[in-house]
């Protein structure tokens, strides 16, 4: 029998629903927040109150969108963390009212493991490109830098994580120290494709194992800058592409050298991405590059299941539907996780 979930997301700055219908997607609504982009960053208390009034019409267009009414809905999965407490709390409080007003049953999501979860909406019956278990996802957002072990929809091992800033984190960064407006790592990644991204050299961090590193590398780029800068005012307009590009590159380079050493030591050889910087083009060009070199299967989300979004959220629930795993209605939501 078919099992019809709504979704909801609301942990950062983007108000989202989505409905799905066993593993195939019948609506995914975003409503994104602008407001942000004067401060530089998220402003925690501007995200919750701009969810308080978004979630509503975002619900009610999915719902619309997806051509069913309340009554076909079998249960409500929402994100219960980890993200910001104001904007957890907006979405759980609303998930838990429609699953009590309609009498439905609630499942909590993990927003991480519903980035690594987006790998198996489907779009139609017909879509059949997902990963088998087990598989490596490199999981990377604003907050979050995670090689994981897959093995199975929802058995996950996390086998190397950053220890300070994410890749996320030191886009953004670098992006302030350049001069960029935010959110700076889609214009960093749109800088990069017109410069040298072997213009210059940052240092690289030695971390053991599979983890990472990001905040030496925020770091070596505003030293570098202000070295630069002594010697030429105007260094940074006149070698913003290159910058960009060599910047872009050290990254990738940190994040996929991990990656590299975790499929080896494990054997494993199927990789995918996931989270908002897997929409990083250079990230993707890298990984598709390395699939040719190394003989692995990659998977790459489509652009729009890469940011944060209720299709990842509703997939998740849907599996954990069917194994009836509900939560009451004393569930609150949580800021932070160790997955």
């Amino acid at each position: 029998m078919s099992a019809i979930i709504l979704g909801i997301e609301s942990s950062c700055d983007d108000t989202s629903a989505a409905v799905i219908k066993d593993d195939v997607i019948l609506s995914n609504v975003v409503a994104n927040q602008d407001v942000h982009k004067a401060y530089g960053g998220v402003v925690p208390e501007l995200a919750s109150r701009a969810h308080q009034q978004n979630i509503i019409p975002v619900v009610e267009k999915a719902i619309k969108d997806a051509g069913i009414s309340r009554n076909d809905i079998n249960a409500v999965a929402f994100t219960r963390g980890p993200g910001l407490m104001g904007s957890l709390l907006v979405g759980t409080s609303f998930s838990k009212g429609f699953a009590l007003a309609n009498n439905l049953p609630l499942i909590e999501v993990n927003h991480l493991h519903a980035h690594v979860m987006a790998h198996f909406i489907k779009e139609n019956e017909h879509d059949t490109n997902q990963p088998s278990f087990p598989f490596l996802c490199l999981l990377v957002s604003g907050g979050n830098s995670q090689i994981i072990v897959v093995r199975d929809h929802l058995n996950m091992e996390i086998i190397g994580q950053t220890i300070d800033d994410a890749a996320g984190e030191a886009f953004d960064k670098c992006a302030k120290i350049i001069g960029l407006p935010y959110p700076g790592g889609p214009l960093i990644d749109q800088l990069a494709k017109e410069g040298n991204a072997e213009a210059f050299k940052f240092n690289k961090p030695r971390i053991k194992d599979y983890n990472y590193s990001f905040s030496g590398l925020k770091t070596s780029v505003l030293y570098f800058l202000r070295d630069e800068l002594k010697k030429n005012p105007e260094f940074i307009e006149e070698n913003k592409a290159d910058i960009c590009a060599s910047l872009q590159k050290t990254i990738i380079d940190i994040l996929m050298d991990k990656v590299i050493k975790a499929a080896k030591d494990t054997g494993i050889k199927q990789v995918a991405l996931a989270g908002g910087v897997s929409a990083n083009s250079g990230l993707r060009d890298r990984l598709t590059q390395l699939a040719q070199e190394k003989g692995w299967k990659t998977f790459i989300p489509k652009f729009s299941y890469t940011t944060d979004n209720a299709a990842m959220i509703a997939i998740n629930g849907y599996y954990k539907y069917l194994k009836q795993e509900f939560v009451g209605q004393e569930v609150a939501p949580f800021a932070r996780t160790e997955f």
